[in-house]
């Protein structure tokens, strides 16, 4: 347990847990050019860059999703039982990212759809670099 943080307080005022979400590249051009053009399709444009490292997302008072190369110098790995969650805005946009991103040369890993029986729909896919997201729309 962190101090005595009341969660629930947090996300009433608006404070978020997650700040920004990182992953790794081993070829950073490749993977800016894929994700400026994969969150494109919902209107998510770069919102800075700057050596090694890019960010997206819809300003910088929300959430962002960075890559970056690892600043260790070893190649980028991808974690297993790590997955990037893009909540979306309806499940148009949810088809839409996943197909841009089979597109784009990723990989399916979970074509859009219900899961659960809540209202759940998401869409998993894998980027340039073999890095586990999905495109959701929750329940």
């Amino acid at each position: 347990m962190i101090g005595t943080l009341n969660m629930s307080r947090c996300f009433r005022k608006g404070l978020h847990v997650i700040g920004y979400v990182t992953i790794g590249t081993n070829d950073f051009d490749r993977a800016t050019d894929f994700y400026d053009q994969l969150l494109a399709v919902v209107g998510i444009s770069r919102l800075w860059q700057h050596e090694s490292m890019a960010a997206w997302g819809r300003s910088r008072d929300e959430i962002a999703l960075c890559i970056t190369t690892p600043h260790d110098g070893n190649d980028a790995t991808v974690g297993n039982g790590v997955m990037v969650a893009l909540r979306m805005e309806n499940r148009d946009q949810v088809d839409a990212v996943h197909a841009k991103c089979v597109e784009l040369g990723g990989a399916d890993d979970g074509k859009p759809g219900p899961r659960g029986d809540h209202g759940f729909y998401g869409g998993y896919f894998r980027d340039l670099d073999g890095n586990k997201l999905n495109a959701y729309l929750p329940g």
